[in-house]
């Protein structure tokens, strides 16, 4: 079994809980891959010498923003992944360091499930793509004021919203920006998009839950300076006024290891510090 171990390089102070992790992969005879910079320091083959298609999962040390770091920078890697989580706030990521050797030892035996979940992509009328895991993120940037983007979906015409920006968000990504500025928590798994705006001038603005097949036009109206387009705040371009950008559903999965000693609903109620029932 061929497992590509990625890590967040950060994390200094868990360096040693790296190599305990190698180790215990590689007693259970596991084959231990890591990307060509870490390689030779934790003892591990190189990416770069395994066929993409032979590595049978993917393992994320450190937080939510490591797995999406993965997403983009290894797109050709279709393996599952599993998150351990080395940070503060992780709904992918979420084995914590109290639970890492059982939950290994729980995958090594293919004990667990992988989430199939939705995915979109970003297009320009110039043809500038992006493809996301959480969200796209249309922001004003450097402009002093609020924007103007003026919003369809599949040809019809929604609203003009003047804020700070809006957020395109699958379900994975309703807890992450969406959920900071005011957007639903979606059950993963739905095949549904979220748009939130932000910091809307207008109160009655609200987030608007769309089928996943629906495609969405936005077009930046504001006489002002280009504004920013972010896919899972890593790829970065800019829209000048009056040009389109259409959101859409990636024909591209993101593949999440879920372990049956864990569920969605009680990280939702760990990660939030949900208090339960009122006494």
């Amino acid at each position: 079994m061929i497992i590509a171990l990625f890590i967040n390089v950060s994390k200094k102070q868990h360096q040693h809980l790296i190599f305990d992790v190698i180790q215990f992969l590689t007693s259970h005879q596991a084959t231990v891959v890591m990307e060509d910079i870490h390689a030779d320091t934790f003892g591990a083959k190189k990416l770069s010498e395994i066929p993409p298609s032979d590595i049978a999962c993917r393992i994320s040390m450190g937080g939510d923003g490591t797995i999406l770091q993965i997403m983009h920078s290894y797109p050709e890697i279709e393996a599952p992944i599993l998150g351990i989580n080395l940070g503060h706030l992780g709904f992918m990521a979420d084995v914590p360091i109290s639970d890492i050797y059982p939950s290994l030892l729980d995958l090594l035996q293919g004990n667990y499930k992988v989430h199939e979940r939705l995915m979109i992509e970003g297009e320009s009328l110039e043809k500038r793509r992006c493809q996301a895991v959480n969200d796209i993120v249309i922001h004003r940037a450097s402009n002093p004021s609020l924007i103007e983007l003026a919003i369809h979906v599949d040809g019809l015409y929604v609203n003009t919203f003047e804020a700070d920006g809006i957020i395109l968000s699958t379900p994975n990504g309703s807890t992450a920006y969406s959920l900071a500025a005011g957007g639903p928590i979606l059950s993963p798994d739905l095949e549904a998009l979220v748009l939130t705006p932000i910091s809307a001038h207008t109160i009655s603005n609200r987030p608007i839950v769309l089928t996943a097949d629906q495609k969405i036009q936005i077009q930046y109206l504001s006489e002002y300076d280009p504004v920013e387009v972010r896919a899972d705040g890593l790829d970065q371009f800019f829209l000048k006024t009056g040009e389109t950008f259409q959101i859409f559903r990636s024909p591209k999965k993101f593949r999440l290891i879920s372990l049956y000693r864990s569920d969605y609903f009680s990280t939702l109620r760990t990660k939030l510090n949900w208090s339960g029932k009122l006494r």
